[in-house]
């Protein structure tokens, strides 16, 4: 179910966002990845999810296989921060229910654990940097995911993960199935998605 409606709702805002990036492509110089949003609203309550979105141009194959599956991504970090530059974060109105684990409303960091058929969702407290610092390493904040540490984590969380017959040129994050009892978060890029579903705490 989640696979159709993905694929449904990404081929309407491709379509959307062509009609409205067109009038200014040729504006001033553009981010190599550009800044990303995914937002729902259930009930009263909003869900958004802010990311900046890396561009295939022209690679293939780019999460790799086995023992490398993930690594080119990694980049040296220690998992993968679900996007390009800032760490990638969520920010929710709603207490929400991920991985059997309540995750009370608030603002939380999004990283995931990159395995060959097994990503592994990271709700963290961690605090973040908007732009690179060095010296804040220091003090326990991550740019992207450099300096995350799992002390942090709210929850750790497995998602359902599969490989497409088509390609996605610039990764993408989507809610699906939205209702009042919650629905899923949809990571895709390249040929690779995974999808986490959630809840709405009662």
């Amino acid at each position: 179910m989640y696979r159709k409606t993905a694929c449904r709702v990404l081929i309407l805002s491709l379509c959307l966002a062509v009609i409205g990036f067109a009038p200014a492509a040729g504006q001033g110089d553009r981010p190599a990845s550009p800044e990303g949003a995914a937002s729902t609203q259930i009930g009263d309550a909003w869900i958004d999810i802010t990311y900046s979105r890396p561009i295939l141009r022209g690679r293939t194959g780019i999460f790799g296989s086995g023992e490398e599956y993930g690594q080119t991504l990694l980049a040296g970090g220690p998992v993968w921060r679900a996007g390009a530059n800032v760490t990638t974060r969520i920010n929710t109105e709603a207490d929400l229910t991920i991985g059997g684990s309540t995750v009370p409303a608030g603002e939380y960091s999004l990283f995931i654990d990159l395995k060959d058929g097994a990503w592994t969702a990271i709700i963290s407290k961690q605090g973040y940097m908007e732009t690179f610092d060095r010296a804040k390493m220091a003090e326990g904040l991550t740019w992207g995911a450099y300096g995350y540490s799992a002390d942090h984590d709210v929850v750790r969380a497995p998602m359902m993960t599969s490989t497409e017959e088509f390609s996605i040129d610039q990764m993408t994050i989507l809610f699906s199935g939205v209702s009042d009892a919650g629905g899923a978060i949809i990571v895709m890029w390249d040929n690779q998605m995974g999808v986490l579903p959630f809840g709405v705490a009662q």
